[in-house]
């Protein structure tokens, strides 16, 4: 089981990716382009929250079942020392929850705001916050810190 909810984080991660993206560039081009915020909008918005949302869900049950993880609570003492397993046993897990907290919170104002201008600002605002949380925290392979492949095989 752990493989399996393993390689689909390792995967999710690029719809993630993506969809924020996307979301980013929607945004940027409706507040530059002075544009209506349209159902179309609204749909990318939702997307982009709920995979990420979808990734959390993946990653706090990875954190439970995680070798990696478990030795890290039961030997916190020694495991903080230990760059890798420190990295997801709090660094990676930390950076993720602020960085959907963000996007969550984002997403929310930019619904609640009833200007097209506006709306597109928050979104902006609040996801390019997200995703620099999420690029610094990503265990990249090319990561001098911490790194892992960029697609796991199932």
């Amino acid at each position: 089981m752990y493989g399996i909810v393993l390689t689909l984080h390792s995967l999710v991660r690029w719809l993630v990716l993506g969809s924020l993206l996307f979301a980013l560039y929607r945004s940027y081009r409706g507040l530059y382009g002075k544009r209506p915020y349209t159902k179309f909008e609204n749909s990318v918005r939702i997307i982009a929250a709920t995979a990420a949302h979808i990734q959390f869900v993946l990653g706090v049950y990875l954190y439970f079942i995680s070798p990696v993880t478990n030795y890290f609570i039961s030997n916190f003492s020694e495991a903080v020392h230990l760059r890798e397993i420190r990295f997801f046993g709090m660094e990676h897990a930390t950076m993720m929850l602020i960085a959907v907290a963000l996007i969550s919170t984002g997403s929310s104002k930019a619904k609640r705001k009833t200007e097209p201008r506006a709306k597109f600002k928050t979104q902006a605002i609040w996801l390019t916050i997200a995703l620099i949380v999420i690029l610094s925290s990503i265990p990249w392979p090319f990561s001098p810190l911490v790194h892992r492949p960029w697609l796991r095989p199932f």
